[in-house]
């Protein structure tokens, strides 16, 4: 049974860090918004 409860702490230790990673990610980082050009060929939109 100690080794469930081992096995149950790292998993729930390795989800608190992915956790706290995507929530550093959220923070820290912004995202810059740009325009996206692209050229649609004539053959493609007379189908």
């Amino acid at each position: 049974m100690p080794s469930l409860f081992r096995f149950l702490f790292i998993i729930c230790v390795l989800a608190g860090l992915v956790y706290l990673g995507m929530l550093a990610l959220v923070t820290f980082v912004t995202p810059q918004p740009h325009q996206i050009i692209q050229t649609i060929p004539a053959s493609r939109l007379n189908k």
